[in-house]
């Protein structure tokens, strides 16, 4: 049944002309006839809850029936979310301002809730902190977020946060200096996506997402991502932008990103395992952590973390998705619960 509401509810909100024109895409990619790709992009849609989307990004054409069992689609992602995650607790990490209040141990770093600050508080922290970031407090994918120097303002900072409308104001961060000297414009993240049930969280997957040129690191707004050996905080991988481009080396800074090891790698694993247990209603999250000289910090959490940067193509061996990883963890955590 949640396989057909699913197929049904696509199919309702389908964007025939964006699917066809991925059909056009993987049919020169792959020469296969676009009959074929269209009947095969529905089966994929019924046996394993992919989106057009899903079959074009993760290459579904290019696999077999065992490969295709281990891909985490959109479908299954959507599944796991409404049946771990309570709808009633998901803002309190999805709000900046309650997220920052629930998880203030982690963060290490100040930060100001600009709609309910007094001048003199305002005027305390721009002092204490002349250059900060500024963040919606809703959005997503790097979205809206601006650095501010107050001293290259040319109108006053309360005339130019007004419009911003409401944002949180925090402290820049600055990241170790083995992330700084891989790409120094932005804070390089890791996104750690957590299971927790119960008392038990566990880590499923991490990914390091390195900005190329921007001081945001996204994926979905120009940067580049690639997966982390979670038992040991390596990477085995190119790193992938949204263009498609593989990097061995940073393209600016010329570091190499295959073999560069993520470093206080335990200590960013026992952070996220302790963050699980904060709002434990929220049982599937994405973490993004700043590791800094000093140990890692939460930058955010995610309670609706997108599935897109999980099983990309040049980071799979074998084909094969990161689906069981999810379910070795959510069997250890509910195993441990009875």
């Amino acid at each position: 049944m949640g396989k057909l509401k699913f197929l049904l509810a696509r199919i309702a909100g389908l964007n025939w002309k964006q699917m066809f024109r991925k059909i056009d895409e993987v049919h020169e990619k792959s020469g296969r006839s676009k009959l074929f790709i269209f009947f095969d992009m529905v089966w994929c849609g019924l046996r394993y809850q992919a989106g057009y989307m899903d079959y074009w990004l993760f290459e579904m054409y290019d696999l077999n029936a065992a490969q295709r069992k281990t891909v985490l689609t959109r479908g299954i992602n959507n599944g796991f979310i409404k049946a771990y995650n309570d709808p009633a607790y998901m803002p309190e990490i999805e709000n900046k301002l309650k997220f920052a209040h629930n998880f203030s141990e982690f963060l290490h770093r100040d930060w100001l809730d600009y709609s309910t600050a007094s001048d003199a508080e305002l005027d305390a922290f721009i002092e204490k902190h002349p250059v900060f970031m500024v963040k919606p407090v809703d959005g997503q994918c790097g979205r809206g977020i601006e650095k501010i120097d107050v001293r290259e303002l040319t109108e006053p900072v309360r005339e130019h946060l007004d419009g911003a409308g409401k944002v949180l104001l925090e402290e820049c961060v600055v990241q170790h200096r083995d992330l700084m000297a891989l790409h120094p414009c932005s804070v390089n993240t890791c996104r750690v996506i957590s299971f927790t049930h119960g008392k038990k969280t566990r880590v499923v997957a991490a990914y390091l997402r390195i900005g190329n040129g921007k001081y945001v690191d996204n994926f979905n707004n120009g940067g580049m991502v690639v997966p982390i050996e979670e038992d040991r905080g390596e990477i085995i991988y190119p790193a992938l932008d949204k263009s498609g481009h593989l990097y061995d080396v940073h393209p600016l800074t010329g570091v190499p990103i295959k073999g560069f090891k993520i470093p206080l790698w335990d200590e960013v694993i026992a952070l996220v395992e302790r963050a699980g247990q904060v709002v434990p209603q929220v049982g599937v999250v994405g973490w993004d952590v700043c590791v800094t000289d000093n140990g890692p910090l939460l930058i955010e959490g995610n309670d609706y973390p997108g599935h897109d940067i999980y099983q990309l193509p040049p980071h799979r061996t074998n084909g094969i998705g990161v689906l069981p990883k999810f379910q070795k963890a959510m069997s250890e955590c509910l195993s441990e619960a009875h």
